[in-house]
């Protein structure tokens, strides 16, 4: 996917406002639902470990992706490692390697959809799924270091092994042992993504259009 108007607005501190059996909520959630420092923990606990691997080489140029809203049945999300090829200019202080919550879901509508990357002082902006119709996408995972919006789910797990997820089909499994969560049904509203990866099996973005321009999403 590839849609912002400007970088990535900075994630924001996730607040749960309430939560019952079978349904969470939360407002303007950054989806993971342990605390970020005990997950950056765990998962540089994974990465020494070697538990953690990329699905394939990223560009390192993050992209952002925001949108009026997201439906998706079918909902998993664990940590991931994403790498660059070896000498990549993008890498900067990062030695090649992002880390990364993969958001995978079955199905999924996206409401007024944008996608931008900056290329240097030009941003490549896509939009899609604003004229009353919206994208469609199957088997869609993100690889994203900063997420926001507000958050609904529907029969949630929350610290289940990864490697056991059922939900998402084989695109929500994550390695043996990897911390995650996974929802029979997620809905986000305001959602705003930086994102450095995203694959599909199929993705209908009705409306759209591509163009340059000096601001991003």
């Amino acid at each position: 996917m590839a849609m912002s108007e400007d970088a990535a607005a900075a994630a924001e501190t996730p607040t749960p406002t309430g939560t019952r059996r079978g349904r969470v909520r939360m407002k303007r959630s950054a989806l993971m639902a342990v605390p970020a420092i005990a997950v950056g923990g765990i998962l540089m606990t994974l990465t020494a470990q070697g538990v953690l691997a990329a699905q394939f080489s990223i560009s390192g140029m993050p992209f952002t992706i925001t949108a009026d809203k997201l439906e998706g049945d079918g909902f998993a999300q664990f940590g991931s490692l994403d790498h660059m090829i070896p000498g990549s200019p993008n890498q900067g202080h990062t030695g090649g390697q992002v880390l990364v919550a993969v958001s995978a879901i079955k199905t999924a509508e996206i409401t007024n959809l944008c996608q931008s990357v900056d290329l240097g002082g030009v941003n490549l902006l896509i939009r899609a799924g604003d004229s009353g119709t919206p994208v469609t996408a199957s088997d869609l995972t993100t690889d994203s270091d900063l997420l926001s919006g507000d958050a609904e789910f529907k029969n949630i797990e929350i610290g289940r092994d990864a490697s056991t997820f059922d939900k998402a089909g084989d695109i929500g499994k994550g390695g043996k042992g990897v911390f995650g969560q996974q929802a029979d049904h997620v809905q986000l509203t305001h959602l705003n993504q930086h994102n450095y990866a995203s694959t599909a099996v199929g993705f209908k973005l009705p409306n759209l259009r591509l163009s340059f321009s000096s601001k991003g999403c």
